[in-house]
């Protein structure tokens, strides 16, 4: 069977499994061998990583093309007006190409979000606000260069769902196994029956 977790991924770690710099990773909170991670995170994001054993697995979540969405919980420098959500939402043009359009509204704090450690660097005279952000690709940084491109510098970005898997109370750097099966198109495919020797 294969075996499939997920990770609440701390602030400060990278998405990986060795460093020569002595770095913490991944090897620092999952002790199993042969899983990797599908898909990654920034060393300074947060949040719900699937760690799989499962080829077929990790690379759907990987490919844009599969279309899975991620939802993100974004803290933002700035309020937003409607009109730049709007932009946000529509797609933007990225210096690599025009984006998917994607969803996002804004949210109060999320309710248990622990404390980031080193924490957030506040300015007194600008206020913060949290947008809920989804997105079905994931280039190199692109929710930071997107709220930049609208005005919103990212202070802190935590990514919460990954398609049916949702951090639900994992405190950061604590994994579980998941029971939920594999969206539909990521599954395994079944094995063909062996054929019957005849006598």
């Amino acid at each position: 069977m294969p075996r499939t977790l997920i990770l609440n991924k701390p602030y400060g770690v990278l998405c990986q499994f060795t460093d020569g710099g002595g770095r913490a990773t991944l090897k620092d909170f999952v002790k199993f061998a042969n899983v990797y991670p599908a898909g990654r995170l920034d060393r300074d994001s947060e949040g719900l990583l699937v760690l799989t054993d499962d080829g077929r697995l990790q690379a759907g979540i990987s490919d844009p093309r599969k279309g899975l969405e991620k939802g993100y919980w974004v803290q933002v420098e700035g309020l937003p007006a409607e009109s730049a959500l709007e932009r946000f939402r529509a797609g933007l043009v990225l210096s690599d190409g025009p984006t998917r359009p994607a969803t996002a509204r804004t949210i109060p704090e999320p309710a248990g979000l622990w404390a980031r450690d080193p924490p957030i660097r506040f300015r007194r005279d600008i206020p913060t606000s949290w947008l809920e952000v989804g997105l079905r690709e994931g280039r190199n940084r692109q929710i930071r260069r997107m709220t930049a491109a609208i005005g919103l510098p990212t202070l802190r970005l935590v990514r919460f769902r990954i398609g049916p898997w949702e951090l639900e109370g994992l405190a950061p750097g604590a994994w579980r196994e998941v029971s939920e099966p594999a969206p539909e198109g990521l599954r395994p495919r079944p094995k063909p029956p062996r054929p019957r020797k005849t006598p």
